[in-house]
């Protein structure tokens, strides 16, 4: 089977034992661990080879080599190419926040989750006069990305 990557989303070949990926380093770690998944779903053992042509992402590749753990592989991955962003298309890289590192202040990042939660809870529609500065805000950072229609809920 000669494949793009369409191959991580479903094709299910048990029998396979042997997966090449050509210029690794084009790939996520992330990605390239869901890939490598599609190999050694039967009894025979298999092998999963990871060619590139950059010497740099040498480093990079061995985190796969040492892991099989996803979350562990995802967490380096995050650290290593950055998330890219949530408000754009950029896949990879560092992100454009002023005050925070994604990776260095999770804590910060899962209390701002919470309260977002606990204020669209008791505000939805964010139209209580305390949350008019937020909502002012959100709209702002939509309307920049040409989205003209925001469902809070």
């Amino acid at each position: 089977l000669v494949s793009t990557t369409v191959v991580e989303v479903g094709v299910n070949v048990p029998n396979a034992t042997l997966m090449i990926i050509e210029n690794a380093e084009r790939f996520g770690l992330s990605q390239l661990h869901q890939l490598r998944g599609r190999v050694g779903r039967g009894a025979e053992e298999s092998f999963c080879v990871l060619f590139s042509e950059n010497g740099g992402a040498k480093e990079r590749l061995k985190i796969l080599v040492e892991s099989n753990d996803g979350f562990k592989v995802s967490e380096r991955d995050l650290e290593l190419r950055g998330p890219g962003d949530f408000f754009g298309t950029r896949q990879h890289g560092a992100m454009e926040f002023k005050l925070a590192d994604l990776t260095l202040d999770r804590k910060v990042f899962e209390q701002v989750l919470a309260a977002e939660k606990e204020i669209l809870s008791a505000d939805p529609e964010l139209r209580l006069p305390e949350h008019r500065l937020l909502r002012e805000e959100v709209v702002e950072k939509f309307a920049k990305m040409g989205q003209n229609q925001i469902v809070f809920n």
